[in-house]
């Protein structure tokens, strides 16, 4: 009888048996009764209670008996610390027990135990069975470090379980050597530093490439992709060890082919592209990668998306496998999809008449969604492969001759992709798509024949019905299709005005007044203000040449393509997302990159700031009529209302334009000391602290500059500043008429910006009389919309009054973004440098300082950049300081002098380098104000 018999009892009172039976002398009644108490652990219940007797079964010499109560202790030891103790004196002496297989059982089992307690315990011997002379012990021994660095790193530190740990990478079994590679990678990903534990040379590389052709094929993974981090001294090292790795292209186990894949694709890198052994080595790539697609389908589709990147990459690898690519009748559709895109990105002028017969098959094929993706294709194709584009459009004309509706409407979303490539080529199809307009109720396919219609409105004599007839159910419309459609009525009035006005008010009409789509009525009203007041400027913003688009809009963006090549094998090369999109924490590893590319080191060079930027901040204000705004909530003639607070804060126009909005240090993963927020600090740094806001005495305040001159604000001159001021930051201007008549009604708007900031309060000036000035100072709060600007501090800001609307932009000075609570404690500041990466250090030169270190030191704490310590190192006075920005990106910076030098050196490191040009002007203005 199996023992599925011990999971089908539901008898109650069952503990108070299974005491009696544990403490039986029969060996075979104990070794039932744990395997009863095993089976009710397995389904949930609590057998907690019968620790003390499941312990007291450990003395025995039937390995399956000790095997089944080790598996109990694993599970309830961290329940019941105190009485797992009693399992230690059986545990340290099973690791000296003549049978090996009983010896490995008690250290791994010792590892698994996650109770302090024990874990002192486990050391010796844990240190003993890593010398073992049976390498079935060493090889779990050495699992077992892995596990025990988890648990308590100091310790394996201490004991020097890593120096023994590396030894083992010379043993003379090779599962030993692949746990050894295993253990110490996992330590590595889980160490604070991040940096490498065991440094990879020659010697290593040569032990580790000498046991992976004896290895089980996990163990070859392992030593792969250890290789995979090491970058040779020259080519001829490279050459040597993708000839040695090369073999592994042959192995049954698809993991093991994609790790060698990894590190032959990395090694490519340092070749010579031009060489014979890149040649013959380009081409021993191709059929392993052929052989997994005859796989399971999963395994095909694990393999299809590492494909996709090295066609990306090197195209040039399966540019003769056509074929394999074409899909099977019995594909799933996941895997049909994946080939597709496939085929695309391997077709070229050689192959396509080879493609496009086969992408006009799938296109008659019965799964929907399959077929649609098919029509896509040849359009990419006729985008991809210009000579083929007839070619293309013709077969596209045949599969709408078939009238299947979803293929028709496929095919329409395509050519209008066409005709933004080739522009006036072909354009005597428009007739037929006209045809087929009927039939169309997908809201892409009837944007797209709206866009057709509009943007050749002059070739089409009864445009002006055709979009007629889609005005008159216009409410009923998708979104996507009304725009279209407003947009291309505006086209055909700016092309035929004499016949089209009505038509247009109808449709501005329709889009500004009965409309709730503020994207629609928005557009609608830009359109309508840019009619009446500037048809020439309408024709030129709405008939402007559009931009073609490009060959291949889909691939991955080159430094992530990079990346994702070095996680080949990963499920970051499924998703075709880095680690640290989908992983939390250091478990997302350090980033990767392929060699011999730019790394951002040298950071003197591009981070050495000029002495002059404070003096040309000036340079960064654009002119005005640069600027497209959103001034629909801005009624010049309309009186200034009373602005609150809360309504300054909220406000979601964006008055210069939109972008992409990019928070500057949002990845919690990246910046263990920043947080996204003040109230959301979290395990940051602050809690280390439990520091309050620091109070400046000496704060420096920037003298104004000229932000908006008088000939381009109609009489109307600002000039301002930024200052910090009992923790907020004020806008501090100087409003200046010197026009002929009086001004009032002023009102303020910012911009998206890097720090968030937006008015706090309405902004107060009064009525100016010609020739008079007023002071205003605007409380600045960081609750605004994020959105990255070029350079990081610029501020673009809008200000209204009775006369106009006027744009000019500044720069915030750094110094009002430093916080109160910029001070960390010494052992965070000195961690917090380790972890951040060298490539992540600049510096930068200071010339004609004055004063001393700690007058330096003291000048910088009035203005919240704390020292944290300071060190005389041969003669040089070094001063280590830290600051934080207001949306909780810290700054480390480390100040080298010398007495009497009135030069210096500013080295910074930060998660987020792109501050540290304006860090750099800022320390440069502090230093130099009086």
């Amino acid at each position: 009888m199996t023992d599925s018999k011990y999971f089908t009892t539901t008898k109650k009172g069952e503990i108070f048996e299974l005491k009696s039976e544990l403490n039986n002398d029969k060996k075979e009644k104990k070794k039932e009764a744990v395997k009863k108490v095993i089976a009710s652990m397995t389904v949930g219940k609590d057998v907690s209670a019968l620790f003390p007797d499941v312990v007291n079964c450990m003395q025995t010499d039937n390995l399956e008996l000790k095997k089944l109560v080790y598996l109990y202790l694993m599970n309830y030891a961290k329940s019941q610390p105190d009485m797992a103790i009693m399992a230690v004196n059986t545990f340290v002496k099973d690791c000296e027990d003549t049978n090996p297989l009983i010896r490995a059982l008690a250290v791994r089992t010792m590892g698994c135990i996650r109770v302090d307690k024990i874990t002192e315990y486990l050391c010796e011997p844990l240190r003993k069975c890593l010398k073992d002379e049976d390498p079935y012990v060493r090889k779990t021994a050495a699992v077992c470090v892995a596990k025990l660095y988890d648990i308590s790193s100091s310790m394996v530190e201490d004991q020097g379980f890593l120096d023994q740990l590396k030894d083992l990478l010379s043993d003379s079994n090779p599962m030993v050597v692949a746990n050894a590679v295993a253990a110490l990678s996992e330590i590595n990903e889980a160490s604070a530093s991040g940096q490498p534990l065991v440094e990879m040379n020659s010697a290593t590389i040569n032990k580790l490439l000498t046991a992976l052709n004896e290895c089980t094929e996990w163990g070859q993974v392992f030593i792969l992709d250890s290789l995979a981090n090491y970058t040779p001294k020259d080519e001829r090292e490279a050459q040597s060890i993708c000839e040695r790795i090369t073999p592994r292209l042959a192995h049954a186990n698809a993991a093991v082919v994609l790790s060698a894949i990894k590190v032959l694709m990395k090694l490519l890198e340092i070749l010579a592209s031009d060489s014979d052994f890149c040649a013959m080595l380009t081409k021993k790539l191709a059929p392993p990668l052929v052989t997994l697609l005859s796989s399971e389908p999963e395994v095909q589709y694990v393999a299809l998306r590492n494909i996709n990147l090295i066609v990306q990459k090197r195209p040039d690898i399966l540019k003769h496998e056509m074929k394999v690519f074409f899909v099977k009748y019995n594909d799933p559709i996941y895997v049909k999809l994946e080939k597709l895109d496939i085929m695309i990105r391997l077709a070229n002028q050689s192959n396509i008449a080879q493609v496009l017969s086969e992408l006009k098959e799938y296109a008659t094929e019965v799964d929907v969604d399959f077929v649609r993706k098919a029509v896509r294709a040849i359009g990419r194709c006729a985008i991809k492969v210009e000579p083929s584009s007839e070619r293309c459009v013709s077969t596209l004309l045949d599969l709408i001759q078939t009238k299947v509706n979803y293929v028709v409407q496929e095919a329409i979303v395509v050519i209008k992709d066409i005709f933004r490539k080739y522009p006036n080529k072909y354009e005597s199809i428009i007739s037929t798509l006209c045809e087929n307009l009927d039939t169309l109720d997908e809201p892409e396919a009837r944007a797209s024949m709206v866009w057709i219609i509009g943007e050749y409105a002059e070739r089409i004599d009864n445009a002006d019905e055709l979009l007629d007839s889609f005005l008159e159910g216009f409410q009923d419309e998708n979104a996507q299709v009304q725009l279209q459609l407003l947009t291309a009525v505006v086209k055909l009035f700016l092309k035929r005005p004499a016949d089209t006005q009505e038509l247009v008010q109808h449709v501005l009409s329709l889009a500004t007044q009965d409309s709730d789509n503020p994207d629609l009525r928005d557009r609608g009203f830009i359109y309508w203000r840019l009619l009446s007041t500037d048809p020439a400027a309408a024709k030129e913003v709405v008939l402007a040449d559009k931009p073609l688009i490009s060959e291949e809009t889909d691939l991955l963006e080159p430094t992530l393509l990079d990346e994702l090549i070095c996680h080949i094998s990963s499920l970051a090369s499924v998703y075709h997302k880095p680690p640290t999109a989908f992983v939390e924490g250091r478990a997302a590893g350090v980033r990767k990159s392929l060699p011999n590319r730019s790394v951002g080191s040298g950071g003197a060079s591009s981070a050495q700031g000029d002495d002059n930027n404070v003096a040309n901040e000036t340079t960064v204000i654009p002119n005005a009529d640069s600027l497209i705004g959103d001034l629909l909530s801005m009624d010049i003639n309309a009186p200034s209302p009373p602005m609150s607070a809360q309504q300054s804060n909220t406000s979601n126009v964006d008055l210069l334009g939109g972008g992409l909005d990019i928070l500057l240090g949002g990845g919690g993963t990246s910046a263990p000391p920043a947080a996204a927020n003040d109230n959301n600090i979290g395990g940051g740094l602050l809690d280390i602290f439990g520091i309050g806001p620091a109070t400046a005495s000496n704060m420096v305040t920037i003298p104004k500059i000229t932000w908006l001159p008088a000939d381009k604000g109609k009489g109307l001159e600002i000039q301002g500043t930024f200052s910090r001021r009992g923790g907020q930051i004020y806008m501090d201007m100087t409003f200046t008429n010197k026009a002929m008549s009086a001004m009032n009604g002023f009102a303020i708007q910012l911009n998206k910006n890097s720090f968030a900031l937006t008015p706090a309060a309405p902004l107060s000036v009064p009525h100016l009389q010609p020739s008079q000035t007023a002071e205003a100072s605007l409380v600045l709060a960081t609750t605004g919309t994020v959105q990255r600007m070029e350079p990081l501090n610029n501020l673009q800001v809008a200000i209204k009054n009775n006369v106009d609307i006027f744009y000019f932009a500044c720069l915030i000075h750094g110094n009002a973004l430093f916080m109160e609570d910029g001070q960390l404690d010494k052992r965070v500041f000195l961690t917090t440098w380790k972890e951040i990466p060298a490539a992540n250090e600049l510096q930068y030169n200071l010339h004609g300082l004055q004063g001393n270190a700690d007058n330096l030191a003291a000048k910088m704490t009035g203005n919240n950049i704390f020292t944290i310590a300071k060190r005389n190192v041969e003669g040089q006075d070094m001063l280590y300081q830290s600051l934080k920005l207001t949306n909780n990106i810290w700054v480390l910076l480390e100040l080298k002098l010398s007495p009497g030098n009135p030069d210096a050196t500013l080295s910074l490191k930060t998660r987020s380098v792109e501050v540290a040009q304006m860090i750099f002007a800022a320390y440069e203005q502090i230093i130099r104000a009086s």
